[in-house]
């Protein structure tokens, strides 16, 4: 069965499918701090995955992230519906239900769940004479 994502989790996740099912990728708090400990933060990420030692690292370390995100929106999920739970993705399911092309596919979602995952929304006030203590609104002087 596949995992629906509600709409508006759109905002701070990306899209895959494994094995013809959709998964959320979702970076939370939690996936960050798992992150963390196995990087030592997010922005040695990028670099540990492209200097991983030799293909199967590179593939080991794609699946687990992968798995991470991918059971961050199941996690969600369970938490706000304790009587439909779904049952977590495992390593095991993305090796035998994906190929290495479609690892290799996951990187933009990957990095898009990322960026949205630490984005920040900044808000600017539209500009005004009065903020700026002169009195004017166009900046035009008399």
């Amino acid at each position: 069965m596949a995992n629906k994502p509600k709409p508006e989790a759109d905002e701070r996740s990306a899209i895959i499918t494994v094995g013809g099912a959709e998964y959320e990728l979702i970076l939370s708090t939690r996936a960050t701090k798992e992150i963390a400990k196995r990087y030592g933060g997010l922005e040695d990420l990028g670099e540990k995955l492209l200097k991983a030692e030799n293909f199967e690292m590179a593939l080991e370390e794609m699946v687990w992230l992968i798995t991470l995100l991918a059971n961050q929106s199941i996690l969600i999920h369970n938490l706000r519906n304790s009587t439909e739970t779904r049952e977590l993705l495992t390593e095991d399911e993305v090796e035998l239900l994906t190929t290495p092309l479609e690892l290799a596919s996951y990187k933009a979602a990957i990095t898009e769940a990322m960026f949205k995952g630490t984005a920040r929304n900044i808000e600017s006030e539209p500009a005004s004479g009065d903020a700026e203590g002169d009195g004017s609104k166009n900046g035009a002087t008399g």
